[in-house]
C-alpha cells in the first residue's frame, strides 16, 4: 500500500459506523501503519447522521482533511446525500441495498457502485447487532488497508470483554467481516 487510502463511513447514529473506523484504525496501528480517524456527529448520539474519516498509509498522513475518498460506505439515505462531495472518479461507493429511494441520488461521478444488503444479512443469517462488523468486512475487502487476521485481534481488543461473557458472539463477529468481505467479492 504506497498511497494513503481515504475512506469516509457515514450513517445514522447508533449503526456503529464509528466504531467501525476505530477498529479498523487500530487494526492498522497493530500492522505498522499510519492512521488517522476523524469522528465527526452531531450532538445526537441516535439519529443524527454520523461520519467517520479514516485515513491510512504507510507515510506520515499531513492532513486530517480529504476532499475525495477512495472509498464511501453510506448506510442511510441521508448519509447517501452527505457523502456525495466525497465521490470522484476513482472512488468505489457503498451503500446498503436495502436503502429505499436513493437510487436518484446515488453519484454519478463515482469509479464503482456496490450495493450490498448488509442489513438483510444481518437480520436474517447472523444477528441485527453485528450489521457494522459486516461493513467493516466489505471496507477491508474493497481497500486492502488491513489484514482479516489484524482485523480480528483488532476487534478482540474492543470487544473482548463482550465475547469473556458470551463465547458465541466472537464467532459471531468473526462470521460477520468475513461475510462483508464475501459481499464485496460478489458484488465486483
Amino acid at each position: 500500500m504506497a498511497k494513503t487510502v481515504k475512506i469516509a463511513l457515514a450513517g445514522e447514529g447508533g449503526q456503529g459506523v464509528q466504531s467501525v473506523a476505530e477498529i479498523i484504525a487500530e487494526a492498522a496501528n497493530e500492522e505498522g501503519k499510519e492512521a488517522l480517524y476523524i469522528p465527526n456527529f452531531g450532538v445526537e448520539q441516535r439519529g443524527g447522521v454520523s461520519v467517520a474519516y479514516l485515513q491510512i498509509g504507510t507515510e506520515p498522513i499531513g492532513s486530517p482533511k480529504f476532499q475525495i475518498a477512495d472509498i464511501v460506505v453510506a448506510l442511510s439515505d441521508r448519509a447517501v446525500l452527505r457523502t456525495q462531495r466525497y465521490v470522484g472518479p476513482n472512488t468505489i461507493f457503498v451503500y446498503d441495498s436495502s436503502i429505499e429511494g436513493v437510487e436518484e441520488h446515488l453519484p454519478k461521478n463515482a469509479g464503482r457502485i456496490l450495493a450490498i444488503p448488509a442489513i438483510e444479512i444481518s437480520k436474517n443469517e447472523l444477528h441485527p447487532r453485528v450489521f457494522n462488523i459486516i461493513i467493516m468486512g466489505a471496507v477491508i475487502k474493497a481497500t486492502g488497508v488491513v489484514s482479516l487476521e489484524e482485523a480480528k485481534k483488532a476487534i478482540e481488543q474492543k470487544l473482548g470483554y463482550k465475547f469473556e461473557q458470551n463465547p458465541k458472539l466472537r464467532e459471531l463477529n468473526y462470521k460477520a467481516m468475513e461475510r462483508g468481505m464475501e459481499l464485496v467479492e460478489q458484488a465486483q
